[in-house]
């Protein structure tokens, strides 16, 4: 592609082992490989393949009885000729976790080149998402010299320091379990080699990238190497005004499981609620204990925790991980110190459209969205919240500070002051006319900034950028020896 033709429609492979890709969102919640960083993929791919692009979602192959969704080695999403879904050989068969396939992402890579010399066809650009996708995006460059962005979602060395901060006398183990060496290394080699770092705020560039592990691969004060490019939430499935086809059976299912945990004299108060994946940093334990903590706040709300792998995870977790047992214990043991039970529940959804419902289910109501992270790098959740007509209370350490739009559209607490956290939650729940102030700033501030249209525009304005050598990354570190 020349300098003459760089707005035509692109081809773009996003490269993304780990988890998986498939039109019924399958798993997605389910396991932790499945999260959020899915939902932006999948979502930035189809806005841009709205757009005219091409884009293939390069994942890995699974052969599975277990894992049945993903045996085939192409697939489509509904209505979106212009995205493929490539699952390419890496490794053994069977599902592996994010965490063991830095042995075998040598041999994605060559599969990889192996599928694009058979079609002829290369694509322009591509786009490595976490640390596995990032070096995998920069073996290829090596190889094929194909210009790449890196899109991290998350970086190794922020949470090797919050998981040493709990296990200082673990770090072996922690080690052996996580990967860390192998994953440090594939971020620095994949942030200095890209030619743009796409980040999902300034604050996540400044901070994240500013990790005494990173120095010497990137520089987060040079803003010609980042380009800062928000999520945008799915108006389809969360705007306030749509519904999906099983909205009338999600919404008895949620008021099932309020009749089940919430007195009755309760049940007519609106829900403060938070939907995040089971983990110390998402601070839970927090948010449970800011809750019990502020008599107003129990006078005038209950609390809803939608947490994924069991419909009563607050007294049944036997099929948590030995972490996320110890979570939910902390919580029943706070809820049950706090004479707290019969204000608190707890249950699973499955799929975006689920709790988007529930989140329309607490706007009518009168609730509050909570994300009482220790840190966020953005705060998905939020925006698709603030999208469905619920006003949000958020930590005020990362992504979330931009989103407020200097408070305006956010409330913001100190995640670790518990009594901030309640007195912002009360203002809220306390005072209607402030309540839809909130509510209706932050739907407006979504539809003006997040949206994945916006997202996909900006990742095909990179590109072409790229492709005009106006961004180029660096070469000075090279590839790690195991994937060479």
């Amino acid at each position: 592609m020349t300098a003459n033709d760089t707005q035509r429609p692109l081809h773009i492979a996003f490269l993304n082992p780990q988890g998986n890709f498939d039109p019924a969102d399958s798993y997605w919640t389910a396991h932790p490989d499945f999260g959020g960083q899915l939902v932006y993929v999948k979502e930035v791919a189809l806005g841009l393949g709205r757009q005219g692009h091409r884009v293939d979602i390069v994942t890995r192959h699974i052969v599975d009885p277990d894992w049945l969704p993903f045996a085939a080695t192409e697939d489509h999403y509904p209505d979106a000729p212009n995205v493929r879904i490539l699952r390419v050989p890496c490794g053994p068969q069977g599902f592996v976790a994010k965490e063991a396939l830095w042995p075998h992402l040598r041999e994605w890579v060559a599969n990889i080149a192996a599928l694009y010399e058979r079609e002829g066809a290369w694509p322009d650009v591509c786009t490595g998402h976490y640390a596995d996708g990032g070096v995998a995006a920069a073996a290829l460059q090596v190889s094929q010299a194909i210009p790449f962005t890196f899109t991290g979602h998350s970086l190794g060395a922020q949470k090797r320091d919050r998981l040493l901060e709990t296990k200082p006398e673990g770090a072996a183990e922690l080690e052996a379990r996580y990967h860390f060496a192998e994953r440090l290394e594939a971020e620095r080699v994949a942030m200095h080699r890209a030619g743009a770092v796409i980040t999902n705020s300034g604050q996540e560039q400044r901070e994240q990238y500013a990790h005494p592990v990173y120095v010497g691969a990137v520089d987060p004060e040079d803003q010609a190497h980042f380009a800062v490019i928000p999520p945008g939430a799915n108006l389809t499935i969360f705007d306030k005004g749509s519904r999906s086809p099983r909205e009338d059976e999600i919404r008895a299912v949620v008021a099932a499981r309020w009749e089940r945990d919430i007195a009755p004299e309760r049940q007519h108060l609106p829900a403060i609620i938070a939907s995040m994946r089971l983990d110390p940093k998402k601070n839970h334990i927090g948010l449970v204990k800011a809750f019990l903590g502020s008599p107003e706040l129990r006078e005038q709300a209950n609390l809803l925790l939608i947490i994924r792998g069991s419909d009563h995870p607050l007294r049944d977790w036997a099929g948590a991980s030995a972490d996320e047992q110890a979570l939910l214990k902390a919580m029943n043991e706070a809820i049950t110190a706090g004479d707290g039970w019969g204000s608190v529940t707890s249950f699973a959804l499955a799929g975006q459209d689920a709790i988007a419902a529930t989140f329309r289910w607490a706007s009518a109501s009168k609730g509050v969205f909570c994300l009482p992270a220790l840190y966020e790098p953005f705060g998905l959740g939020v925006i698709e919240a603030m999208v469905a007509g619920l006003p949000v209370v958020a930590t005020s350490f990362g992504g979330p500070q931009e989103i407020s739009d200097g408070g305006r559209a956010v409330l913001l607490a100190d995640p670790t002051n518990e009594p901030e956290l309640a007195a912002q939650l009360l203002r809220l729940i306390g005072d209607a006319a402030l309540w839809q102030e909130y509510a209706d700033a932050g739907y407006q501030r979504v539809l003006d900034r997040y949206t994945w249209e916006r997202t996909a525009a900006s990742y095909a304005s990179v590109a072409y950028a790229l492709l005009r050598g106006e961004r180029r990354g660096g070469d000075a570190l090279p590839l790690p020896a195991w994937i060479a």
